[in-house]
């Protein structure tokens, strides 16, 4: 598949490129209370691990705005702080570090108020996520379009865009949300053919780890198949880990960005005889956080295993009491049945090791 990605301006959120020629970013957003810096932290840190770009940290309180100082010592990627009505802990967070701001102007308040926060963000020279929300439209939008809809959530996005332009602020990315996949695919859809903007790209409420993926990985399929988006989040009722971890799949399964390795799995049949689903997890877990670039193969029939998935770089089978451990389908190591993920582990690190092994030795 040859994705053409939507040409858009680029800005910038910290260090990360957003939107041009930059790489997708995958963001996600903390579910800690913000004012537990310790907490914060530790997750983030995990995100960190698990590849996220960006990280949003919820801001409701003068409390939250405090934290954000003694988070970004502790953190190495960009943080955006989350706003709802105040509009002076949206100032407050700007002046506390913050790299980025969400907001939806509809409910930061007059134009009084928007104009503080966007002059702010200018002087600190920070970017505005104009977050616009089926569940929280105009509501003379609604009014006009006869509903939700996805023409009405476009409407409210330029609106909010002329609003910021209008004070000659341009360091703009917007998202238009629904938990509908089809109304945010529309939306989507509608505001890229209108304005050259990066775009943040989601499904809102998408649910918990069933649902959610489904809902995010067609949605956000649909619009990065289609060349739309510059930043994602998987929105899910889980660990926040969990949506980095989908928003990479989505990102490799479209062939947009690789990161670690990839990792097929047959789906077992009568002829399986050993723990497949438990190794499976337990190397998809234990691998959450490598980059190394592998196609892992955790197969379980020793008969057909290695044939059927012999352009992966490393891969296991198993049955009657025997492990073998093949590499592009051909069987390298025989070894009892129980090692199987143990023996597949080791065999990523030392990979892992020997690549850093060479990188350090490389020339300059």
């Amino acid at each position: 598949m040859t994705i053409h990605r939507r040409k858009t301006v680029q800005i910038h959120v910290g260090d990360v490129a957003v939107g041009g020629a930059a790489p997708i970013a995958v963001q996600s957003m903390t579910n800690t209370p913000t004012q537990d810096i310790a907490a914060t932290v530790d997750q983030i840190h995990r995100l960190e691990a698990a590849g996220c770009d960006i990280i949003r940290v919820a801001v409701p309180d003068e409390e939250a705005v405090g934290a954000i100082p003694r988070i970004k010592e502790h953190i190495t990627i960009p943080l955006i702080a989350d706003i709802h009505f105040d509009y002076r802990l949206a100032i407050g967070s700007v002046k506390a570090g913050a790299d980025g701001l969400r907001i939806n102007p509809g409910n930061i308040g007059g134009s009084r108020k928007i104009k503080s926060v966007v002059d702010c963000a200018a002087d600190y020279g920070i970017p505005i996520r104009i977050g616009v929300n089926a569940g929280s439209l105009e509501k003379d939008l609604i009014r006009a379009h006869g509903g939700v809809t996805a023409a009405a959530m476009v409407d409210s996005a330029l609106r909010h865009i002329d609003m910021l332009r209008s004070l000659d602020f341009h360091e703009i990315k917007v998202s238009l949300k629904a938990s509908a996949v089809d109304r945010t695919v529309t939306a989507y859809q509608g505001l890229s053919e209108k304005s050259d903007l990066p775009l943040h790209v989601g499904v809102t409420e998408a649910g918990g780890l069933y649902s959610g993926i489904v809902k995010s990985a067609i949605g956000i399929g649909m619009l990065l198949s289609q060349g739309i988006g510059d930043t994602l989040r998987v929105s899910l009722t889980r660990d926040p880990v969990e949506e980095v971890r989908v928003g990479y799949e989505i990102l490799r399964a479209l062939g947009i960005r690789q990161r670690g390795p990839e990792i097929i799995s047959c789906p077992t049949c009568g002829r399986c005889n050993i723990p497949l689903f438990d190794i499976a997890e337990r190397v998809e877990r234990e691998l959450m956080t490598s980059t190394a670039p592998l196609k892992i193969a955790i197969m379980g029939c020793v008969v057909n295993g290695p044939g059927e998935a012999k352009e992966a770089d490393i891969g296991i089978a198993g049955g009657n009491g025997i492990g073998i451990l093949f590499r592009k389908g051909e069987v390298v190591r025989k070894f009892p049945q129980e090692e199987l993920a143990d023996v597949l582990l080791k065999e990523v690190a030392d990979f892992t090791t020997d690549a850093r092994s060479k990188k350090g030795s490389s020339p300059d």
